[in-house]
């Protein structure tokens, strides 16, 4: 879900046009340095501190001074440069430096890297029901863990809208007494408006203002309050209580409640018009952590870099090493590889599947074909039994490519009144689209994928009458405009409105949108982790935004229906809640280990999921482990646990030098052991992925040593049932595991031995298999990946 503001394709071309030319006049040395600066995170020794400092802020604050002839003193009352401090997650701080002053900061004494800020951007319900999360149980997850009741939930998002049903705190009690947070109150947001459902509420700003100076107050909260909605939706995602009824303009009718709806909430805004900074991201964990959360949900990302240099990274590590589970969404990135975001393996990174219901609304075109579609609108519709004149878009305007896009006016009023508008999705938001139109005199629209987008619908909140169809829908229906226009016999339509479906088959299928491996940083750790509902989800929504995001969109509802991996990481998050109610015992590496070993990859016909992009069978790369199954997470007999020393040793493997290790962990690394001891791929990870340099070998072979912790029963014997990728050998040792007591951990050697393949230089190819643990009772499985490369 776009959070930036909507820019019009003419403004778009100004603004280039305009930059060219600067640049071509202004010569950056003619630009005063303190004019060049940005923002960068800076780590530092905490224990490296001058006596001679009563604080680490002075410390900072007389490093920044050194930098430049410039004073900067904060006790003559001038404004700090200083953005954030960091004391929890990370040690250090956030300032706006210039290249040359983010050069002799790093060379300081105590100074262990200098960070460039990041901007990221949002990854943008009958889900409990279809998960098999049911109150009428009279056992199972829900009940297990009382709803999740004594655990919080810190969302890292756009803020909250408070007042929303789904955050009402009948029959809790008070406030874990672990919890150290506040509600901090501000613009349109009185410290009172918490609760006993939301417990805490933050808002940081500071390193977006930074770089785009002091927000617009007209159109944004300087408070936790939600301006956008992405935030609210996620927060009752993961924590919604049961609202009878919900439903989106009429769509969607039932009862909405998140995985979690007795566990608490804590809002921590971060995202704004502009996107979310890295250094107000880092803040907001570090809050989070203090405040003592349980369960971190980011439905944010952005590029993949190395973890040492990935502000998300470094706060989710020091959140887990806080035993904190931190989720966050794999990316809308899909369907092409490579695409996946949040990578880092002490995160639990969550791609999109859809559930069992959605929202028909097909094109009946004037040739009696009946074309499939998609979409949420609920005002007035065409009439069934009438056929409207058609038109497609990139054929009416001056510019035609502009026009086929239906952006901000690029459309010819004349040829567009009174009809039907065939639109190419891209470029400007798909409800946006609908809007152009209707400005334009169109009386509907009809959305079509592009090839990239392939088949994969999304159904959205229009403005007019409009739905959603697939590429090759769109080409048909080209074809047919075309056609029928040659034949003099003008092209009609109509576009009927079915509601809402359930029960579709098969499901679930991996979103179109959603992130694919392989993972860009790590090869040797699949990702993403897992999938969950992510596909037009039904959750809060804030009172001052239309269901379409539209600023002229002057209708409100109480629910909104949206898609994204935005949507799938809270279903996660929520998850994560009521395991670690049940079972507090457990790690944050152990939860994930219990989601990812019990999750599935079939669909209701008992195949493998299908890839809604393609219609063809999905992969190991698009789904991980598969589709989380919170009743079988509750009891998954064994787990595959890790600690921050683990990481340590993964770090190392990945040649990693002593001073990055300690920027991400906040710990001293002794390397020699660890590489001694294995390679990347033996980190102690729920999935085993081998990666073969073929290089003109003809036979290539590995090794993966696991560990295995049982909680399931004292005394229980597991056997393992290898189903080898094609052409792969794996063996595995032993062949069976004796357990006496709950806790025991034991160790297994996996050997996987491969035949090169032909392949083109730069190319590769991904087989996948698994090895199954079972007692009879439980089956702990674990994707096996063998991915062969031919070098350049």
């Amino acid at each position: 879900m776009a959070i930036s503001p909507i820019i019009t394709f003419s403004n778009l071309l100004f603004c280039t046009y305009f930059l060219v030319i600067s640049l071509l006049i202004v010569s950056p040395s003619a630009i005063p340095e303190a004019d060049q600066r940005k923002t960068f995170i800076i780590r530092v020794h905490h224990d490296a501190k001058p006596s001679i400092f009563p604080t680490h802020q002075h410390w900072y604050e007389s490093s920044l001074r050194s930098l430049s002839t410039v004073t900067v003193n904060s006790d003559s009352g001038e404004a700090s440069r200083i953005i954030h401090s960091y004391d929890n997650v990370f040690h250090g701080f956030s300032a706006k430096l210039s290249a040359s002053e983010a050069q002799k900061l790093e060379s300081l004494s105590g100074v262990m890297a200098v960070i460039p800020e990041q901007v990221r951007q949002l990854h943008t319900t009958r889900s409990p029901e279809f998960l098999g999360l049911k109150t009428g149980d009279n056992a199972g997850l829900l009940k297990e863990s009382d709803f999740g009741s004594d655990l919080v939930i810190g969302v890292i998002d756009t803020g909250i809208w408070p007042e929303r049903e789904s955050f009402n705190d009948r029959d809790l009690g008070p406030p874990p007494a672990k919890w150290k947070g506040e509600c901090v109150a501000g613009e349109n947001f009185p410290a009172s408006l918490c609760n006993r459902k939301l417990i805490g509420a933050r808002y940081f700003c500071n390193g977006y203002e930074a770089t785009n100076g002091k927000m617009n107050e007209t159109n944004e909260f300087r408070s936790p309050r939600d301006s956008d909605g992405h935030g609210t939706h996620t927060a009752s995602i993961a924590a919604g209580r049961y609202v009878f009824p919900a439903s989106t303009l009429g769509y969607a009718r039932g009862v909405a409640a998140g995985m979690a709806p007795k566990a608490r909430l804590a809002a921590y805004k971060v995202c704004w018009n502009a996107g979310c900074y890295d250094s107000d991201i880092l803040a907001a964990f570090d809050a989070a952590v203090a405040d003592g959360v349980d369960v971190i949900s980011l439905s944010v990302g952005g590029v993949v870099v190395p973890y040492y240099l990935d502000a998300i990274a470094i706060g989710a590590f020091g959140a887990f090493d806080a035993g904190v589970f931190v989720s966050a969404s794999a990316g809308n990135g899909g369907p092409g590889g490579l695409t996946v975001t949040n990578v880092a393996p002490w995160v639990t990174t969550v791609g999109a599947g859809t559930i069992d219901r959605d929202f028909p609304a097909d094109v009946k075109l004037g040739n009696g074909r009946i074309i499939p579609g998609v979409s949420v609108y609920g005002g007035p519709a065409l009439a069934h039994d009438k056929l409207y004149p058609l038109i497609y878009a990139g054929s009416e305007g001056s510019d035609g490519y502009s026009s086929s896009l239906c952006l901000e006016g690029s459309l010819n009023p004349n040829a567009v009144r009174g009809k039907i508008v065939l639109c190419d999705r891209g470029i400007n938001s798909r409800a946006a689209k609908g809007e152009v139109v209707k400005k334009a005199g169109g009386i509907g629209m009809i959305l079509a994928n592009g090839v990239f987008d392939g088949e994969g619908l999304v159904a959205d909140c229009h403005v007019l009458p409009a739905t959603a169809v697939g590429a090759t829908s769109g080409d048909e229906i080209r074809r047919y405009i075309q056609s029928a226009t040659k034949s003099k016999s003008p092209p009609v339509a109509t576009i009927i409105f079915r509601g809402t479906r359930l029960h579709v088959a098969p499901a679930p299928i991996v979103a179109s949108f959603s992130a694919r491996g392989p993972n860009p940083e790590t090869p040797e750790i699949l990702k993403p982790d897992l999938i969950a509902p992510g596909l037009n989800i039904l959750a809060a929504w804030p009172d001052n935004v239309g269901p379409s995001g539209i600023p002229s969109d002057k209708r409100r509802t109480e629910f909104n229906i949206l898609s994204g991996t935005s949507m799938a990481c809270p279903h996660v998050s929520g998850l994560a809640a009521l395991l670690k109610a049940a079972h507090p015992e457990w790690s944050p590496a152990a939860i994930r280990s219990a989601l990812m070993t019990t999750a599935y990859s079939h669909d209701t016909r008992g195949e493998t999921m299908l890839d809604e992009s393609t219609g063809n069978s999905s992969t190991v790369m698009d789904y991980g482990a598969g589709h989380v199954h919170p009743q079988k997470a509750m009891d998954p007999g064994l787990v595959y646990d890790l600690n921050s020393y683990d990481y340590v040793d993964f770090l190392c493997n990945s040649n990693y030098t002593a001073k990055n290790i300690q920027v991400v962990t906040r710990k001293a690394a002794d390397c020699s052991g660890a590489k001694r001891a294995g390679h990347v791929g033996n980190l102690n990870y729920p999935t085993l992925t081998a990666v073969f340099q073929q290089y003109g070998k003809h036979k290539l072979s590995t090794h993966f040593i696991r560990t295995v912790t049982n909680v399931g029963s004292p005394d229980s014997i597991y056997t393992i049932k290898i189903h080898p990728p094609s052409g792969a050998v794996v063996t595995v040792e032993p062949e069976r595991l004796a357990f006496r007591r709950v806790g025991q951990k034991l160790n297994f050697l996996v050997r996987v031995q491969a035949e090169a393949v032909k392949l083109s230089p730069g190319s590769s190819v991904v087989k996948s298999g698994s090895i199954v643990w079972s007692d009879g009772k439980h089956f702990v499985t674990s994707p096996i990946v063998v991915t062969m490369q031919q070098p350049l």
